[in-house]
C-alpha cells in the first residue's frame, strides 16, 4: 500500500503524491502539462522523447485534432502556423479532425512542437514563452524567434538561444 507523502495543489484539484520515483511526477512543469493535453496518449513532453519515440509518433502521424490543440495552446492562428510550417493555410485547414497529415508535414509539426515544448520548459510559463517568440532579439540579428522557425536551421538557432537562456548566458 502506497503512503501519501505530500499534497500539491494544481490549477483544478489537489494532487496526492505517493511514495513513487520522482520521475513519474510531472504536473508542476508547464511543458509536461502542455504535451499531456496536446498529443493524446503521450505522457512525456516531445523535447524529452528519444528519437525512436519521435519516429514512432511519426509512424502514426499527427492529426488535425493534435494540431488544433497545439494552435490553441501556442496562441497561433492558421496563418501563423502555415508560416512556421512553410505550408499553405489550406493544407492545414482542409483536414478533418482525426485525419492525419502527410509524413513531411507531420515531421514539421513535430519539430515545431518540440521547440515549443523546450521553450515552455525553459521559461516555465506558457504565456511568457508565447510572447517571447514575437519579440525581436539581438542574438537573432534583430529578428523575432518566430520569424526564423520555418526551417530546420532556424529552429536549431532558436533552440540554441533557449539553451543559453536556460543556463543563464546573456542572450
Amino acid at each position: 500500500m502506497s503512503k501519501i507523502i505530500k499534497k500539491y495543489e494544481t490549477k483544478n484539484k489537489i494532487q496526492d503524491v505517493v511514495n513513487e520515483p520522482i520521475s513519474s511526477i510531472y504536473f508542476s512543469n508547464p511543458a509536461y502539462d502542455f504535451w499531456n493535453s496536446i498529443v493524446s496518449g503521450i505522457s512525456t513532453p516531445i523535447n524529452k522523447m528519444t528519437s525512436f519515440e519521435k519516429m514512432s509518433l511519426l509512424d502514426k502521424g499527427i492529426n488535425k485534432n493534435d494540431l488544433e490543440q497545439f494552435k490553441l495552446k501556442a496562441h497561433l492562428d492558421y496563418d501563423k502556423l502555415a508560416q512556421a510550417l512553410a505550408v499553405t493555410r489550406a493544407t492545414l485547414i482542409n483536414k478533418k479532425k482525426n485525419e492525419v497529415y502527410s509524413d513531411s508535414i507531420s515531421e514539421k509539426i513535430l519539430a515545431l512542437t518540440d521547440l515549443y515544448s523546450y521553450g515552455y520548459e525553459v521559461f516555465e510559463d506558457v504565456d511568457d514563452f508565447n510572447s517571447w517568440m514575437f519579440v525581436s532579439n539581438k542574438a537573432l540579428a534583430g529578428k523575432t524567434p518566430f520569424d526564423i522557425i520555418d526551417n530546420q536551421f532556424g529552429r536549431e538557432e532558436v533552440k540554441n538561444l533557449l539553451g543559453r537562456i536556460e543556463y543563464g548566458i546573456y542572450s
